[in-house]
């Protein structure tokens, strides 16, 4: 245990963070895509030299990158390791879904940092680049059946040699991308993010010297793993059982099942995923690093004041077979990955409910709904308008649910309109919080929303989406109500179409003039909904909310007006 006082170990914690909040900051204002740039669909930390454990993370990068980019390092590791060592100015990068996490649009740099010719921790950027290829501008393609079909795979290589960049790697990059001049503004935005984190490492290890700084990264692991048994010895033992589900692959229409037991022994947990659904053909796997994140990230909801590195998961085992969805291997496609993660995520809070009702909170509304409309401007270069939308948080122990929130996945944000329709040849025709989609309940989930998008150019679109809960609502707890369900709909010549797998469509061709409209569920309910006060029903009617037929069905409250 390190003997640093605690007024150093704060200062060191909060240099380090930091160093990257500002390595994410880098990135957010000189990235080319506005996914990176808007939507800080990013991350950047510090991790360890031996293991590629977290030792460190900002407070704005995207969590489930955070926690899938320990494996990352790990690839990177074992990589060099078989290939004779990394030196002092070289930059890995690769994109492979099965060793690093998350999908192919992800693109990781790992570099190693050296000091005195000793390497001393590894800095990592992660960042969603716009296009990698495959059959669907945008990536998110939603009958893939293998990941061939959804864009290159990169494994990993070096970028960077020795302070030199290597022209063929690029080449290799801008040849599998309809959007290379946006793909290359996010790398050069990722290498200069990594750049300045080099630089203010050094100064920091100048200001402490290196071996001040390790005993900090072993400290700060040390006291996560403290508060976090601490935290599972304050729950009941038990063993916890929740399931929820998937609408479809996108391929074969039929749910599938995201099914946890959670044991709690002492200050031990045990996350056994085994009930879930085998692999499916289509694009919902993910793989074992993924599923990990994904259940770094519920816990840290959970558990909010366990700091955010590598100890908090040494009290927790996993069972992820590969013979599930949750373990996929190559060359399983995994385009739809936030779907999956977005269950998981759900099902542990779900198991935890169970647990400490008390503490409980509401399914979100979790789905991103990945739309991308894609198509050619007057000159020939292609466009490609990806986005993902909000919807409703659950209701929870002290107030309803957020309106028009974020999956709890990232701290990314919605891309606004006027920055879609600056870069896109789209207007939204309407933007706006969706009435009767929360869940009823003593604190009512968040309302989701309602987006409709009209395609302005002459030569006309192709329209993909790859979405969830179109047919499985978010869950209520504690005697709270269900939300409502996804709905996407698209109008054209011949009238409004819905997908007939609810919440994936793929190849919709739109003429000038005609729009999709997406209606996005809210978030489940807490508690009994006889047990909402009046004042706030009052509220939400006055505030559009609540229409009579809803308040009637789910909160017993009649209007005197005809439905």
């Amino acid at each position: 245990m390190s003997m640093l006082d605690p007024v150093t170990l704060a200062v060191l914690k909060g240099r380090l963070e930091q160093i990257a909040d500002e390595m994410d900051a880098t990135l957010y204002r000189s990235a080319f895509n506005p996914i990176i740039a808007e939507a800080r669909d990013a991350c950047h930390g510090l991790y360890h030299r031996e293991t590629g454990d977290t030792l460190v993370q900002g407070t704005k990068g995207l969590p489930i990158f955070v926690g899938a980019m320990s494996f990352a390092v790990k690839a990177v590791i074992e990589k060099v390791k078989a290939s004779g060592g990394a030196k002092p100015g070289d930059t890995f990068i690769f994109n492979d879904q099965y060793a690093g996490g998350t999908h192919l649009n992800d693109f990781r740099l790992v570099r190693p940092i050296f000091r005195d010719g000793k390497l001393f921790c590894w800095l990592a950027s992660a960042g969603h680049w716009l296009d990698i290829g495959g059959n669907v501008p945008g990536g998110y393609n939603p009958v893939a059946t293998e990941s061939f079909q959804e864009g290159v795979l990169i494994p990993v290589v070096k970028l960077v040699a020795a302070g030199e960049l290597r022209q063929d790697i690029l080449d290799i990059l801008a040849a599998n991308s309809r959007l290379p001049n946006s793909n290359w503004g996010d790398l050069n935005g990722q290498l200069n993010a990594l750049d300045l984190g080099e630089k203010r490492l050094g100064a920091l290890l100048q200001d402490y010297g290196d071996a001040i700084v390790d005993q900090a990264f072993a400290a700060f692991s040390d006291r996560a793993e403290a508060l976090m048994r601490d935290a599972i010895a304050a729950l009941p033992d038990g063993r916890y059982s929740f399931e929820d589900y998937l609408d479809n692959d996108g391929i074969v229409d039929q749910p599938l099942t995201v099914a946890l037991d959670l044991t709690i022994a002492g200050d031990r947990m045990e996350l056994d995923f085994s009930r879930s659904s085998p692999p499916c053909q289509g694009p919902i796997n993910i793989s074992l690093p993924t599923t990990i994140a994904a259940c770094y990230v519920a816990l840290k909801h959970v558990f909010t004041e366990v700091p955010a590195n590598a100890g908090c998961l040494r009290p927790i085992s996993f069972i992820i077979p590969d013979t599930t969805l949750l373990g996929a291997k190559a060359p399983k496609p995994m385009a739809g990955y936030t779907e999956t993660i977005l269950r998981l995520i759900g099902v542990v809070f779900g198991a935890l409910a169970e647990a400490v009702p008390e503490r409980a909170t509401g399914g979100p509304f979790g789905t991103i709904n990945a739309l991308s409309i894609a198509g050619h401007r007057a000159n020939g270069t292609r466009w490609v308008m990806f986005s993902f939308f909000g919807g409703g948080l659950g209701g929870n122990p002290e107030s309803d649910g957020l309106n028009h929130a974020n999956n709890p996945i990232s701290t990314a944000t919605i891309p606004p309109v006027e920055i879609l329709e600056a870069a896109y040849p789209v207007m939204f025709t309407q933007w706006a919080l969706r009435p009767d989609s929360a869940g009823a309940g003593k604190h009512r989930g968040g309302l989701g929303a309602i987006y409709e998008v009209e395609v302005l150019d002459e030569r006309g679109a192709e329209v993909f989406l790859l979405g969830e809960r179109g047919r499985f609502a978010p869950f209520g707890v504690n005697g709270g109500g269900s939300a409502a369900l996804n709905r996407f709909t698209w109008t054209d010549a011949t009238g409004t179409h819905e997908p007939p797998m609810a919440s994936k469509i793929t190849g919709v061709k739109l003429g000038q003039g005609y729009r999709v409209r997406l209606e996005t569920p809210g978030g489940g309910g807490f508690g009994d909904p006889a047990e909402r006060d009046p004042a706030a029903i009052a509220r939400d009617v006055v505030l559009g909310y609540v229409t009579a037929p809803s308040l009637e069905s789910d909160y017993g409250v009649s209007t005197g007006e005809p439905s």
